[in-house]
């Protein structure tokens, strides 16, 4: 009788050690997504930066543009209603170029915690061949 509960303890004590190592990467794996999210949140922190200054730059080309059209048809090719065409022009594609970035940085794929996701299924695999071989 003594056999089996050394072996009854034995197995408890397995069982223990496999909830302790579990509990331990689950946190671990927690302590990652959460880090992987906050490196997430400030890269759209700084892409919601690059749109608002692509936002004010628009505005900007916007009245330049509009002060450009203007002089442009009462001038009718002075030389300060083209410059301010070329200049309006010049922000606009500006403002483009930081859209476009912006927009890279906030797509939901460049947000998701991925290297979280690929250790949580990496570990899955591994405690499912680890039960598969414990039970052969």
């Amino acid at each position: 009788m003594t056999e089996q509960s050394n072996g009854n303890k034995s197995a408890g004590g397995l069982l223990s050690d496999v909830i302790a190592h579990m509990s331990n990467l689950v946190r671990k794996e927690v302590d990652l997504a959460r880090a992987e999210v906050s490196e997430s949140v400030n890269r759209a922190g700084v892409a919601l930066g690059l749109l608002a200054g692509a936002l004010v730059i628009a505005l900007v080309s916007l009245n330049v543009l509009a002060a450009a059209l203007v002089a442009a048809i009462t001038e009718w090719g002075l030389d300060a209603g083209w410059a301010s065409l070329i200049v309006g022009l010049g922000l606009a594609v500006i403002a483009l170029a930081m859209a476009l970035k912006a927009r890279s940085d906030l797509k939901l794929t460049n947000l998701a915690p991925s290297r979280a996701t690929r250790s949580v299924r990496r570990d899955a695999e591994a405690l499912k061949e680890a039960t598969t071989h414990d039970h052969a």
